[in-house]
C-alpha cells in the first residue's frame, strides 16, 4: 500500500513537473513571436531554416540572429514540432494575433522608414493592366502590393506608404521603365536621416525579385526628397511602339507623325474621360519611326519612338491606329491635321485602336534621381531576362516548325484593292459624343438618394 502511494506520489511530481515545463515552453514561444513580429525581418516561407541568412540581408541586429539560433537548438530537443508543423502554427499564432488586433499581416507599422522610388519592368501579356483599381485580376500593382506584404517591406497601410505611381498601362501592355514611389521599411538607424551608408540598406532589388513573378522585375531604387511622388515629379515619359512593317508606306506615316510634335489639344486620340479630365492638351516632344533590326517571314520589325511630359488615355495606341490607316494608303497624312483641329472636328470619329500588346513603357524621366542596385541583384536581373529571351525564341522556332508543315496559301492579288474600296473615310464616320455634350449628360444625371 505504502509503495502503492510512493508510486502515487511520484507521478503527480512528474505531472507536476510537466506542466511547468508546458508552461515554460508556451512562454518562450510567445516570446520569439513576439520578436519575430517586431523585427519584421521573417516570414513564415523562410523560418526558421533561412533566419539568419535573411536577417543578415535585411540588416537585423544580432540579438535577432541570436534568438533565431537559440531557438533552433531550445525546440529541437523537445516534442514541440518547430521544425515541422510547429513552424506554421507559428505563422498562425501572429496571423491571429495581428487580426484580432486589427493589422493587416505582412504590415508594420513600428520600424524606420524612408521614402524610395523603384524602377520596375514587367510583361503584361497575362495583366489586366496595372494599376489594381481595374477590380479584375491578376494586374501588376496587385502582384507587386502582394510581394511588399510577404517581404514585410510596407511600413503601415498602403494609404500610409504615400504611394504613386508615374502611369497607368493598359492591359496586355509591358514596360521597361515604370517607376513608383513609396515608404518602405528601412536599416537606416537614425531618425535624422543622417546615416547614409547605403551598403547597410536593404537590398529591395534582390529581396523583390526573390519573389515577384517571372514576368515582373525591380530593375533598381532610389531615395528620394518627401515631395517627391511618382506621378507628378515625371518630367517626361517614353513609348515604344512595335510592328511589322508589311506593305506600309513609312515616309507617309514619319510625315503625318511629325504633325503630332508640340502641343496640341488630343481629345480626338484618346478615350474620352470627362468625369475626371478637362484639359486635353498635351505636349508631344518627338516622335521617330525607326528600323528596329529584326526579321522574320521576309518581314522587318519597326518601331515607333513617342516622347512627352504626360499622355491621355490610349493615346498612343489612337496615334498609332491613325497612322497605320496613313501607312496603308487608307488615309492622307493631313487627315492628322483635321483632327487636331478641335474647332474643325469636336467630334471622334469611330475607329479602333491599335493592338496594345507591341506597345511598352519604356522610360519615365526624373530630376536628380539615380536608380541602384547591387551587382548580385544586377547579374541576377540579367541571367533571368537571358533565360526568358531563350525559352520564348525555343517556343518561336516551334512555331516555325508548325508552319513549315503547313502549305502555302494562293494569294489575292485583289485583296488590297478589296479593302480600300471597303474603307470609310475617317472625316465620313459615326462620331463620338463632344467633350461639351459629355459634360453636359454628366450635369443632368439624376443623383442617388441615400
Amino acid at each position: 500500500m505504502a509503495a502503492g502511494n510512493g508510486e502515487t506520489v511520484s507521478l503527480r511530481t512528474e505531472v507536476a513537473a510537466l506542466r511547468l515545463r508546458v508552461l515554460e515552453l508556451e512562454r518562450e514561444n510567445q516570446r520569439l513571436a513576439q520578436i519575430a513580429s517586431s523585427c519584421s525581418c521573417v516570414s513564415k516561407d523562410n523560418f526558421p531554416s533561412t533566419l539568419v541568412a535573411d536577417a543578415s540581408l535585411y540588416g537585423c541586429d544580432q540579438e535577432v540572429q541570436n534568438n533565431g539560433k537559440s531557438h533552433e537548438s531550445r525546440t529541437s530537443g523537445h516534442d514541440c514540432n518547430v521544425n515541422g508543423e510547429g513552424l506554421d502554427g507559428l505563422s498562425k499564432i501572429q496571423s491571429k494575433r495581428a487580426n484580432r488586433a486589427g493589422h493587416q499581416v505582412g504590415v508594420v507599422s513600428h520600424c524606420q522608414k524612408r521614402l524610395v522610388a523603384l524602377k520596375i519592368m514587367y510583361f503584361g501579356q497575362r495583366f489586366y493592366g496595372f494599376a489594381s483599381e481595374a477590380h479584375t485580376e491578376p494586374t501588376v500593382e496587385s502582384e507587386i502590393f502582394k510581394v511588399l506584404e510577404r517581404a514585410r517591406l510596407l511600413v503601415g497601410s498602403r494609404k500610409e506608404s504615400c504611394y504613386s505611381r508615374c502611369g497607368r498601362t493598359d492591359k496586355g501592355v509591358s514596360a521597361t521603365g515604370q517607376v513608383i514611389s513609396l515608404y518602405l521599411r528601412s536599416n537606416l538607424k537614425d531618425p535624422g536621416g543622417n546615416v547614409l551608408d547605403e551598403r547597410s540598406e536593404i537590398d529591395y532589388v534582390k529581396v523583390l525579385n526573390r519573389m515577384l513573378p517571372r514576368d515582373i522585375r525591380v530593375i533598381g531604387w532610389c531615395p528620394v526628397a518627401a515631395d517627391f511622388l511618382a506621378r507628378f515629379s515625371c518630367l517626361g515619359r517614353e513609348y515604344k511602339y512595335l510592328f511589322w512593317k508589311g506593305g506600309l508606306d513609312v515616309p507617309k506615316m514619319q510625315k503625318a507623325a511629325s504633325k503630332f510634335i508640340g502641343e496640341h489639344d488630343f481629345r480626338n486620340f484618346c478615350k474620352m474621360d470627362a468625369a475626371n479630365v478637362s484639359n486635353y492638351r498635351r505636349h508631344i516632344t518627338d516622335f521617330d519611326i525607326s528600323a528596329y533590326d529584326e526579321r522574320s517571314n521576309n518581314d522587318e520589325l519597326w518601331a515607333m519612338n513617342i516622347k512627352g511630359s504626360a499622355f491621355l488615355w490610349h493615346q498612343v495606341r489612337c496615334m498609332v491606329a491613325v497612322l497605320f490607316l496613313i501607312g496603308q494608303g487608307l488615309e492622307s497624312p493631313c487627315v492628322v491635321d483635321s483632327l487636331l483641329d478641335i474647332t474643325r472636328t469636336p467630334r471622334k470619329p469611330q475607329y479602333t485602336m491599335a493592338p496594345e500588346l507591341p506597345l511598352i513603357l519604356r522610360s519615365c524621366k526624373f530630376d536628380k534621381v539615380s536608380f541602384m542596385s547591387s551587382s548580385d541583384a544586377s547579374q541576377a536581373l540579367i541571367e533571368h531576362l537571358k533565360d526568358e529571351h531563350h525559352q520564348y525564341m525555343l517556343q518561336a522556332a516551334i512555331f516555325h516548325e508548325a508552319l513549315s508543315c503547313l502549305p502555302s496559301p494562293d494569294l489575292n492579288p485583289f485583296e488590297s484593292h478589296q479593302k480600300k474600296r471597303n474603307h470609310i473615310p475617317l472625316m465620313s464616320r459615326q462620331t463620338e459624343p463632344s467633350y461639351e455634350e459629355r459634360i453636359a449628360k454628366l450635369k443632368v444625371r439624376p443623383t442617388v438618394s441615400s
